[in-house]
């Protein structure tokens, strides 16, 4: 096996179509040798690791590490953490993409070897929350169960969220990983805007801007991505009401306060504004940030989830401090409404979202628009 792993190694820069590699490893894996895969991951990684941009390395090793996190079976998980434990390839943006993989694809008994061995803090945290996403009860499943709750890692960024899922995220869009690519669902997409009638005798009050740049970025958690590794734009605002808002009134409103998103909406061009569930918010926010917008992965199932909540908070208002228990009784009291117009601002190909939030008390209104183009 090492002459084999060491051949493959020694050519790998001057192949020019690595299906062949993927199809050794696919055979050892299927004859039961999964530590064959690990085993050439770690090699390939010793050896070409800190050249990243080499796309021979960059295509096996994903291949080896979705093998063997994607087969079920136990040895399967223990070698894909021997794999992403190893010293060259150890990283966070590892650890949370392989903590998706693991959870899509495994019994929970069988992760339990990911908090018995050889597997950093970061890996553990992300996959309790991919195993909560997706409904497991972790405070019940042995050798998770003891990690999970305790109070060792409460400092984690993590540890702020619920060991439960809320209501607010039933139905959350996870992933499905394959060896070969991975698919999901995408509950956004161009605005469908439509004519809508603008009251124009509607009570406008005066609005005063209150957004600071902690509270725009706060806002912008759930889509900052986009903007940051891809080719995505956002406008986060918020405005104090000199009085209560009425719902209907909401539409009359956005158009007067000046948003860039909205510029030139109202006359020719339709606006759409609608009430909508703030679960359906949730829901937006987080495949936002779990998934990506064009030209990146965002940030998979755990993290994704933390930049949702922090995402719905600072747009409901949540006072700094609150529980997730209590943003979410916070953004219930809230009305939540989708908007969305056919100007230039939105690229209008599958990634828009528009999100406007009339606090407790009907005198904030924020608004938080993205989008994001190929």
């Amino acid at each position: 096996m090492a002459d084999e792993i060491q051949k493959i190694v020694a050519g790998l820069p001057e192949l020019t179509d690595v299906t062949g590699v993927w199809a050794v490893a696919d055979r050892r894996a299927a004859q039961g040798d999964a530590a064959f895969a690990a085993d050439l991951g770690i090699a390939l990684a010793t050896t070409y690791g800190t050249a990243g941009q080499m796309w021979q390395y960059r295509s096996v090793f994903d291949h080896l590490l979705r093998l063997l996190a994607t087969t079920s079976g136990p040895e399967n998980v223990i070698q894909a953490l021997r794999l992403v434990s190893s010293a060259e390839v150890t990283s966070r943006k590892l650890d949370r993409y392989t903590a998706s993989l693991l959870a899509s694809s495994h019994e929970a008994a069988d992760l339990a070897a990911a908090f018995t061995g050889r597997a950093s803090e970061e890996l553990r945290a992300c996959l309790v929350h991919e195993l909560v996403l997706r409904g497991v009860v972790v405070g019940e499943v042995p050798g998770i169960a003891g990690w999970a709750t305790s109070p060792h890692w409460s400092h984690h960024p993590l540890g702020w969220l619920p060991l439960m899922p809320s209501g607010m995220e039933e139905g959350a869009d996870l992933p499905s990983y394959g060896i070969r690519g991975s698919s999901h669902a995408v509950p956004y997409g161009p605005s469908e805007s439509r004519e809508l009638a603008v009251d124009t005798d509607a009570r406008v009050p005066a609005a005063e801007e209150t957004t600071t740049p902690a509270t725009a970025t706060a806002m912008g958690t759930a889509v900052a991505n986009w903007a940051e590794e891809s080719n995505g734009r956002i406008e986060a605002r918020a405005f104090e009401l000199a009085e209560p808002l009425d719902a209907e009134s909401v539409p009359a409103v956005l158009l007067a306060l000046g948003l860039e998103c909205l510029r030139g909406a109202g006359k020719k061009t339709p606006l759409s504004v609608a009430v909508r569930p703030p679960a359906q918010a949730w829901r937006l926010l987080f495949a936002a940030a779990s998934t990506g917008g064009a030209y990146n992965s965002g940030s998979y199932g755990a993290y994704g989830r933390l930049a949702a909540w922090r995402s719905l908070a600072a747009l409901a208002g949540s006072p700094g401090g609150a529980s997730a228990a209590e943003v979410e009784a916070h953004a219930l009291d809230c009305v939540w409404h989708g908007l969305g117009a056919d100007t230039e601002w939105f690229e209008q190909v599958a990634w828009d979202i528009g999100l406007a939030v009339l606090s407790p008390g009907r005198r904030r209104l924020a608004v938080l628009a993205a989008t994001d183009t190929d």
